[in-house]
């Protein structure tokens, strides 16, 4: 009898401790999982056609890939938030942003006077500049100094196209044609619908080395800029996460591995 109710009073024991261990294991995986929904999510707004900073990864189900995209991701680790992605065309970014559709703008947007008006930049992180190419072929222009005449290709919405504005104004050239992605302006001055392009430097670069022989540059030297991201005037917990996130990830090492993958 003794024996049966030791046996009995050790099989209750270790039912406890199991309870007890089993209790303890669902509290910390409801403490983790409570934690990530506690973190803020911000909606990242991107134009994923202007690689290498973001584009469809067509060997994943085009997924957003690229420089600003792993950048964020850094910086929304190092900040402790999270973030979606939402596609939108590049001259919708800022009215999206302004209109509360989205909270961050990351997509390879020059930080200029007239925009600061309308948004709140990031310190820069990455110094760009802008381009003028032509198809390989053409001969005829060699530099800035060739194009009289001419008709530009551009982003519309870019600093390519407000670059093309003040040359037209000034009538260096007779006309601008205005298109929404990068692979658009490509094929215009190929299929001689325009005569050069005017387009953001390390994308050029990107995309020729992509597709050696298609355009050429011949002056890289037309304007020099930074990229920033972009906030809603006057969010500067959100600005300021996002500085102290760049500047983490550049201190440690994390940024010059994004920029070693993609450039």
């Amino acid at each position: 009898m003794k024996k049966s109710l030791s046996l009995l009073l050790i099989g209750l024991l270790i039912l406890g401790l199991v309870a007890v261990s089993g209790c303890t294991d669902k509290a910390a995986t409801a403490g983790t999982d409570e934690t990530e929904s506690q973190m803020p999510v911000y909606v990242v707004g991107t134009e994923p056609y202007f690689p290498p900073f973001q584009y469809a990864d067509e060997n994943n189900n085009n997924e957003i890939i690229g420089f600003d995209i792993d950048l964020i991701n850094a910086i929304a680790a190092d900040q402790g938030f999270q973030v979606t992605w939402k596609d939108l065309g590049f001259d919708a970014l800022i009215p999206a942003l302004q209109s509360g559709q989205i909270d961050i703008i990351a997509s390879g947007m020059t930080i200029t006077e007239a925009r600061e008006e309308s948004v709140d930049f990031t310190n820069p992180y990455i110094n760009a500049g802008l381009a003028l190419a032509v198809a390989a072929n053409n001969n005829q222009i060699q530099s800035i100094d060739d194009i009289q005449g001419k008709v530009a290709v551009v982003q519309q919405g870019s600093t390519g196209a407000a670059k093309a504005d003040e040359l037209k104004s000034e009538g260096v050239i007779t006309d601008i044609i205005y298109l929404p992605h990068v692979s658009d302006i490509v094929m215009s001055i190929q299929n001689g619908r325009g005569d050069f392009m005017i387009n953001d430097l390390p994308v050029t670069n990107a995309f020729i080395s992509h597709n050696p022989g298609v355009i050429k540059i011949v002056d890289d030297k037309i304007q020099s800029e930074s990229y920033g991201f972009a906030v809603r005037n006057g969010n500067t917990e959100l600005l300021n996460m996002l500085n102290e996130g760049l500047a983490n990830v550049q201190a440690d090492g994390t940024y010059d591995q994004i920029m070693d993958k993609y450039f």
